[in-house]
C-alpha cells in the first residue's frame, strides 16, 4: 500500500509517501515561499529519488484545514488534480488531528494550536499513548478559553504547532496544571503524519473521491468577515 501524504495548512510545505507502514520518503520547507512554487517540485523531487510512477500510489493523504486559506486551498487542488488525473482517492486528514499524530505514544493530553489571529487558535485534543483518540473535536476557540478548559480538566498538557510561540508566554503565565512543549522535530505540521493516517483511513474505508473532496476551514476567510462585520 503506498499513500501520499501533502501537507500545505501552515507556513510548512510537506510531500511524504508511507509504503507498508514504512515511511519511504518525507521532504519538508518552512520556509516564507507560497506552496504553488514548493508542492510540485517537491512532489517531483521525491518521484525522482525513489523512481516513483505515481499511478502504483493507492491514495493521497491531504491536511483537510484548519489553517491557512490559501496553503489549503493550493493543498486542496494539488491533491484534486492528482486525485483525478490518476483516479485515485482522496483522504481528507484534520490538520490537528494530523499536528497530535506526531506525538504518538505520548501519555499526556495533547493540545495542537495553530495560530487564528485576535487571541484565537485552532485546536483540538488528543490521546494516543497507544491509540489517537478525539477528545475535542478541531475547532476555533478564544486562547483564555481554552487554558481555562485545560486548568479545569487538570491533566498534564503537551502543546505544539504555529501558536505555541504566539501564546507560549500566556501559557506559562495562566496554565495551573503541568504542560510541555514539543521539540523542533515534532512541533510543526508533517507530511509523514498526514501520509500515515491516510494510509490508516484507507484500511477503516474513509476516503472521498477527488471531485468530492473539500477543505475544512472552519471560520470564513477574512474578506468575507469583513464584509460581513463579523468580528475578526
Amino acid at each position: 500500500m503506498r499513500i501520499l501524504g501533502i501537507e500545505s495548512s501552515s507556513l510548512v510545505a510537506g510531500v511524504a509517501l508511507v509504503t507498508d507502514g514504512i515511511l519511504t520518503a518525507e521532504y519538508t520547507v518552512n520556509y516564507k515561499k507560497t506552496h504553488s512554487q514548493t508542492l510540485l517540485p517537491m512532489l517531483d523531487e521525491v518521484s525522482r529519488l525513489l523512481e516513483l510512477d505515481l499511478h502504483t500510489i493507492d491514495g493521497i493523504a491531504v491536511s483537510a484545514g484548519p489553517g491557512s486559506f490559501t496553503g489549503l486551498r493550493i493543498g486542496s487542488a494539488t491533491a484534486k488534480g492528482l486525485g483525478l488525473a490518476l483516479k485515485k482517492p482522496l483522504f481528507a486528514v484534520p490538520t490537528v488531528e494530523a499536528l497530535a499524530y506526531n506525538l504518538w505514544g505520548s501519555s499526556a493530553l495533547i493540545c495542537p494550536i495553530m495560530d487564528a489571529r485576535r487571541s484565537q487558535v485552532y485546536t483540538g485534543l488528543y490521546y494516543a499513548e497507544e491509540e489517537l483518540q478525539t477528545e475535542k473535536e478541531p475547532c476555533a476557540m478564544d486562547m483564555h478559553e481554552l487554558i481555562s478548559e485545560l486548568n479545569a480538566r487538570g491533566e498534564r498538557t503537551v502543546f505544539l504547532g504555529d501558536g505555541v510561540p504566539v501564546y507560549e508566554s500566556l501559557i506559562r503565565r495562566e496554565l495551573t496544571v503541568a504542560y510541555s512543549f514539543a521539540p523542533p522535530q515534532s512541533s510543526r505540521q508533517r507530511a509523514a503524519s498526514v501520509a500515515a493516517l491516510g494510509e490508516l483511513y484507507m484500511k477503516q474505508g474513509r476516503m472521498v473521491t477527488a471531485a468530492d473532496f473539500k477543505p475544512e476551514y472552519l471560520r470564513k476567510p477574512q474578506a468575507e468577515r469583513e464584509r460581513e462585520g463579523i468580528e475578526l
